[in-house]
């Protein structure tokens, strides 16, 4: 039985030789606890699915896509005394994309999407430095869990492991998850300076100091049903980007630009 088209790594190179992509996607995760009742690997079971499932609905819209391999690891500084959290610093990842684009480059696939499943992660310094080098392909940071509103599928709001993700792994991967009885709270404890509390100044959060289960949401409503209806949505939004993205010019972005070099 042949693999989906749109995924690299279930593909063969009679089919990718034939194929003009217009539109990479690299999912990225991480490798991390989530609360007590989630696998360690949820935010790349996540981002696999989302971008395969998001590559499937814009290549039946005629949308020449492909899904790269997950890469696994993020950053997880502020985690690294509990126990098998894998942290990639972002010096490291920056080599990694940097490899990636670079490959790309000679093929050519113009249009790359950054399929990010992780909080700890942030690309957007890596692409401004990496756009100069490589002004021909177009890269895209999408943080999926900031497309949608959460209040609009979930009644606790989720930071991580909670409602949200809980729900989605319910539906993707149920065998791989706790009952919910099994969980922690996902209960945080904020920061006692106020403008760290407020967000308007910032510092990476010390997980063991942060969460009293790793998690930082309550899980407790959490069902497969919302993971399902989420996910569809979700899908369907990034998808039509996709195809947009697939069809766009990217030395043509801007509308009315009179700006002349």
């Amino acid at each position: 039985m042949p693999g989906r088209p749109y995924i690299l790594a279930e593909t063969n190179w009679k089919a990718v030789k034939e194929t003009d992509y217009e539109v990479a996607i690299l999912p990225w995760g991480a490798t991390e606890a989530h609360n007590y009742h989630l696998p360690y690997a949820t935010d790349v079971y996540e981002a696999d699915y989302i971008a395969a499932e998001s590559a499937r609905l814009a290549w039946e819209k005629g949308a020449t896509v492909i899904a790269l391999p997950a890469v696994p690891f993020g950053v997880n500084t502020g985690q690294l005394d509990i126990k098998l959290c894998i942290n990639m610093n972002p010096s490291t990842q920056a080599a990694v994309l940097r490899d990636v684009v670079d490959s790309l480059s000679y093929h050519p696939i113009r249009k790359l999407v950054l399929l990010n499943s992780h909080g700890g992660n942030d690309f957007k310094q890596m692409i401004r430095e990496l756009q100069p080098e490589y002004p021909e392909i177009l890269i895209c940071q999408v943080n999926w869990y900031q497309i949608l509103p959460q209040e609009d599928f979930f009644e606790n709001r989720d930071d991580h492991a909670g409602e949200a993700e809980t729900s989605i792994l319910l539906h993707l991967h149920p065998d791989f998850v706790l009952p919910l009885a099994e969980a922690g709270d996902g209960s945080q404890n904020h920061f006692q300076l106020e403008a760290l509390r407020k967000r308007w100044a910032w510092t990476p959060r010390e997980w063991t100091k942060a969460s009293n289960d790793t998690g930082v949401g309550n899980p407790e409503k959490a069902s497969a049903e919302k993971g399902q209806r989420f996910l569809a949505a979700l899908t369907e939004k990034i998808s039509a980007f996709l195809v947009e993205l697939a069809e766009c010019d990217p030395d043509n972005i801007y509308e009315g630009n009179k700006l002349r070099r």
